[in-house]
């Protein structure tokens, strides 16, 4: 038994460790669900008018109510959904009847309607404003004059469309609008792998378990093979 001190040392304290990292994922995973839940909770909340100067992070996802009319300029920001397929979202700038201009994301149009004419016209929307963070290092520049965007940068939006830098999400809108889809927020896009990750380090351990007992079975055998015979 001596002879395998060592060996049973190292993997019940690497088995330990294992499972310890699976815990803390457990944990985790906790953690975001009830993030997700605070989230989904605040995104169905009653609206309410757009704050003066809404701030990028206390109001994230706040739900609002706001009437207005969309303008004539329209960004096309490549998109795509699994129900939906390839297409665009449509954003725009929306003069709201108190005079502010703000970005507003209509929602979904399939690639061939991309240059559909959309006329200016006045809605109610009900959605939440965002401030979505969509541009890493691999996401492709804007094609600017050809009106192909990669992500919502609320920031070169803004400027492009000579709004606010305030993006409005649509719910839904009053009248609908017939030729585009809302693409509501939500916490879809939100990744959440905890569950996976504690899985994997569960069964790490038991791997790990697994080949030191084989190890010192094997130890085992052959010390006894090689015992000389009297």
């Amino acid at each position: 038994m001596r002879r395998h001190l060592f060996a049973l040392i190292a993997g019940l304290g690497g088995a330990a460790v294992l499972a310890a990292l699976g815990v803390w994922q457990l944990q985790r995973l906790e953690w975001k669900e009830g993030m997700l839940a605070e989230i989904e909770a605040r995104i169905g909340a009653a609206p309410v008018a757009v704050p003066p100067d809404p701030d990028p992070e206390d109001d994230r996802y706040l739900p609002v109510r706001v009437t207005g009319t969309t303008g004539a300029r329209e960004l096309h920001v490549l998109v795509s959904d699994k129900t939906l397929g390839a297409g665009f979202r449509i954003v725009a700038a929306f003069e709201t009847d108190a005079g502010r201009r703000l970005l507003l994301d209509r929602g979904f149009v399939p690639d061939e309607a991309k240059e559909a004419e959309r006329p200016p016209r006045a809605l109610t929307v009900t959605g939440n404003l965002h401030w979505p963070d969509e541009r890493d290092r691999f996401t492709p520049d804007d094609d600017v004059a050809g009106n192909w965007w990669f992500a919502r940068d609320v920031g070169r939006m803004a400027g492009a469309l000579d709004t606010e830098p305030v993006l409005v999400v649509a719910r839904a809108t009053e009248p609908p609008q017939q030729t585009i889809r809302p693409m509501p927020v939500g916490t879809g896009g939100i990744p959440n792998n905890h569950l996976g990750y504690a899985v994997q380090w569960f069964g790490l351990a038991a791997v790990w378990l697994g080949m030191t007992a084989l190890f010192i079975r094997r130890k085992t055998a052959r010390a006894g093979t090689e015992r000389p015979v009297a």
